[in-house]
This record gives structure tokens, C-alpha cells and sequence, in this order.
């Protein structure tokens, strides 16, 4: 904030699940095959690729502290195991706006997001209007148009493998953008509980004789 500014600086903010290095150094291979059959294409740097759970936009910096606040106690849901797989578009492959990378179905993450968004939502932002669909955004059309290449590409990809991730932790994020893209940072990051078995497993030796339970 400049010097003798009355506004309060806002830092740009979205609640994100991080991926790790090998899963994407897995996806961004995907981004270079088709950066090879389209253009016009604002591709998603390697280092950003991530899940959002949600996208908060311009958090006065008061503020945060009460995000971060409602974001713990939405961090609720068991950790989980997650496939990603498929490649799609939004609103549609034949006239995409937004490239991404899917998952197979998980309950579990629906949850999460859904949680997220109710906490958040008790402090004013708005909720969700669509229901949660957990994706990864590769990149975003320039301007959109009919690309039959692409379609094709991605129509190819739709139930390609790219791995699974563990869904263990929450990041609050910072956006700041500039000329050479966005940079993203973690304010703040908190663990998911573990999930029953691997509680169950820490607590209980199953091996250990009757007497030392």
C-alpha cells in the first residue's frame, strides 16, 4: 500500500490442495503434447499447477487471519487417496475456455471442498453456485473458438493416467501477478486427519500380545 493510501491492501487468495514435484512434471509433459497441436493458449507453468478448493479473489489482509481461522477448521475430512486421470475442457472440448486434468470420482474430496465453502461462506464470500468438481487447470483459451485439434487431443486423453496423490493438507495461497505470470505462495497449510486405518494402525499394535494392548 502506498504511503497516505486510505485503502487497506487486498492480497489475492484461493484455498488450493498442492500437487507434488513428480505428479507435475507428469501433467506438464501433457501441457508440451498440446501445446504442440493448438495455440492461443495461456498454459499454466509447471510450478502452479495445483487444486483449487476454492477462489476467494481480493482478501483485505485484517482479514486473513480469520480465513486461515475458518480454512483449519474445515480441514476435517480424513486424508485420502485420489487418481488423476483424463484430460477435458470447460464448458466443452469442442469450444474450450479451460483446459484441465480430472480425477476419478471422490466422495471425499467433494466433502472437502464442501466444507471449505461452507466455512467460508459463514465470513460473507459467496458460495458456490456449481457443485464441487475437482480439476486441475492446464490452461486458459485466449479467445475461444472451435479447435478440432484440441478436441481431438484431449477426446484422446480422456481416461489417460497421470497418478495419484495423496490429499493430506490445505494451503491457504497468495497470487500475485505480473507480466511473467503468476507466483503463488502458501500463507498457511494445515494437515488433514489421518485416515481411520492409518490412526487405527499408529494406536494398535496388531501383532502385540493381548497383555500389552
Amino acid at each position: 500500500m502506498l504511503p497516505g493510501s486510505a485503502s487497506i491492501a487486498a492480497v489475492r487468495s484461493f484455498v488450493a490442495v498442492l500437487l507434488p514435484d513428480e505428479l507435475r512434471r507428469r501433467l506438464s509433459l501433457e501441457v508440451d503434447a498440446l501445446r504442440r497441436r493448438t495455440a492461443g493458449i495461456a498454459w499454466v507453468a509447471a510450478e502452479n499447477l495445483h487444486i483449487t478448493l476454492k477462489f476467494l479473489g481480493g482478501v483485505e489482509e485484517p482479514r486473513l487471519a480469520e480465513v486461515a481461522a475458518a480454512v483449519e477448521q474445515a480441514a476435517t475430512v480424513n486424508a485420502f487417496d485420489v487418481a488423476l486421470r483424463g484430460l477435458g475442457a470447460f464448458p466443452t472440448p469442442m469450444r474450450p475456455r479451460v483446459i484441465w486434468a480430472g480425477t476419478a470420482p471422490a466422495p471425499a474430496f467433494v466433502a472437502l471442498g464442501q466444507a471449505v465453502d461452507r466455512a467460508l461462506a459463514a465470513l460473507g464470500f459467496p458460495p458456490e453456485t456449481r457443485a464441487f468438481a475437482p480439476h486441475i487447470t492446464l490452461g486458459r483459451v485466449r479467445v475461444p473458438r472451435r479447435d478440432p485439434a484440441l478436441a481431438a487431443a484431449l477426446e484422446a486423453a480422456g481416461a489417460r493416467a497421470f497418478g495419484r496423490l495423496t490429499v493430506g493438507r490445505v494451503s491457504l495461497m497468495r497470487s500475485d501477478l505480473s507480466p511473467r505470470g503468476a507466483r503463488y505462495t502458501e500463507l498457511c497449510g494445515w494437515p488433514l486427519p489421518p485416515a481411520c486405518d492409518r490412526a487405527l494402525s499408529d494406536l494398535v499394535d496388531i501383532d502385540a500380545p493381548e497383555g500389552d494392548l
